[in-house]
């Protein structure tokens, strides 16, 4: 039951849906070996863009269904983030789209203020578990990544945890520390994926994708240079560990409102 992952760090054309498909497809045609989830950066047709107005798609449209193409293609769950207009608002929205075409979306709850996100977007309200192969993945965006309550994995919701983002180089040691945090505290494997190159707005971003496990450990080598990380994850090493070490027993219940 081991699960197979691809992940796309990549520089993105800014705010060029076309350019930024046409690139990732390219890249996705040439993974190495057959993934079971391809997973895509945030923002993955444009950039970390504060102009919604001009690049937002609705629901069903192109970017949705290009997804919907790769996932047959490759038979993998295909995943990531983009602009998406409904019902007069805007959302940085992720799309989990699998190889039949069914799919569920998450919209980014924690808005980026220091980048004024919260004045273009609306914020989600619902997390999303997915299961693929019997693992159960949650999937979050960017910003998300430090709030820890909203990620917890209470009784053992999920196995993975999965982070998309635009997330700059300045901020390096917060996107590394953090990842390793969330995956140790959840007992669950973690993946993050970043973009690399400098956006439009003259932010450089050095990528830093990981795969991290249970313990806290990273399955593979960081690098800020465009790079796809193609990495088999282990149940069992998961559910052996979380037989041995069951701290989630002595976890705090809350809610969140």
């Amino acid at each position: 039951m081991d699960l197979r992952v691809a992940l796309i760090q990549t520089s993105l054309h800014w705010e060029n849906p076309t350019a930024n498909l046409a690139m990732l497809e390219e890249k996705i045609a040439a993974l190495e070996q057959p993934a079971d989830l391809i997973v895509l950066p945030e923002m993955f047709t444009t950039g970390f863009t504060m102009k919604p107005e001009t690049v937002a798609e609705p629901m069903n449209l192109t970017t949705f269904k290009w997804m919907r193409q790769m996932a047959a293609q490759t038979g993998a769950v295909v995943t990531g983030s983009y602009v998406v207009k409904e019902n007069g608002n805007y959302f940085n929205r992720l799309l989990w789209v699998q190889p039949d075409g069914e799919f569920d979306a998450y919209d980014k709850r924690h808005l980026f203020r220091m980048g004024k996100e919260h004045e273009h977007y609306a914020a989600g309200e619902r997390r999303i578990i997915k299961e693929i192969k019997g693992w159960r993945v949650c999937p979050l965006i960017c910003y998300d990544l430090r709030f820890p309550v909203w990620a917890r994995n209470r009784q053992m919701e999920y196995d993975l945890l999965v982070y998309v983002a635009n997330w700059p180089a300045v901020r390096r040691q917060v996107w590394n520390t953090l990842l390793q945090a969330r995956a140790i505290e959840n007992l669950s494997y973690a993946i993050g994926v970043n973009r690399v190159g400098e956006d439009g707005n003259g932010l450089y971003h050095a990528g830093d994708s990981a795969v991290i496990d249970f313990k806290g450990e990273l399955l593979n080598r960081r690098s800020a240079n465009e790079i796809v990380i193609e990495q088999t994850l282990d149940y069992e090493a998961l559910r052996a560990f979380r037989e041995r070490f069951p701290a989630h027993l002595d976890a705090d219940e809350f809610e969140i409102k």
